[in-house]
């Protein structure tokens, strides 16, 4: 059975955000049952921590004798076990991994880079010439994407790795009112976290870190 490494605790604005949900989801997808390994904040900066995540980040994948990091990498390991995460045929799997990367290295940086503004910098006196610049080059971003879903239930054929990455990216801008701004992205994103697997991993990761709170 896998084992999926994530911190045992995090401030409160990022439950439901912390990139194990990924994996979680993706798990859950793939009706595969794990085990989790908490780690504590002073533990990822370990020597022992670092020969498995040397970026002191989570999360991290044991599969057997097999460990891995990053998000990406974890999917797409497990979308070569279960298929319901990545197509068997040549085509559908490379036009699926097109969109992993694209989820990461297109619009993450981006949207990432919007959400923190807004959560964390709003104060900071550079915030108010800076906030349009981040703004225009995100919803850029978001609008090529809701223009690439006009026809398509999902980013690449049937649902995928792809579109959990993706959902996890567009959801950094939770509660700000910018993806509300295309309607087809609006959609995908709903039709994705109305998923039973995307609820049930939230709910584990909400429930556990409310578990955490409670035993302080």
């Amino acid at each position: 059975m896998p084992t999926l490494t994530t911190f045992r605790s995090v401030p409160s604005f990022a439950v439901g955000h912390v990139r194990d949900l990924r994996v979680r989801w993706a798990l859950e997808e793939a009706g595969q049952p794990y085990d989790l390994r908490l780690i504590g904040f002073e533990e990822k900066e370990s020597a022992a921590y670092r020969r498995e995540q040397p970026f002191s980040q989570v999360p991290v994948l044991q599969d057997g004798d097999l460990t891995l990091f990053e998000s990406g990498a974890i999917l797409l390991h497990l979308g070569e076990r279960h298929p319901v995460l990545l197509p068997r045929d040549p085509d559908g799997r490379a036009h699926v991994t097109m969109w992993m990367f694209a989820a990461l290295n297109s619009v993450e940086p981006y949207v990432g880079n919007l959400a923190n503004l807004v959560a964390f910098s709003m104060n900071e006196p550079w915030a108010a010439a800076q906030r349009p610049v981040l703004e225009q080059i995100a919803l850029k971003r978001l609008g090529q994407v809701d223009d690439w879903l006009e026809g398509r239930e999902y980013l690449a054929g049937d649902f995928s790795a792809a579109d959990i990455l993706m959902t996890t990216v567009v959801r950094l801008l939770d509660g700000m009112g910018y993806v509300e701004r295309f309607e087809r992205l609006t959609a995908w994103r709903d039709r994705c976290t109305a998923r039973p697997a995307y609820r049930k991993a939230l709910a584990a990761q909400v429930a556990q870190y409310a578990a955490e709170v409670a035993a302080a």
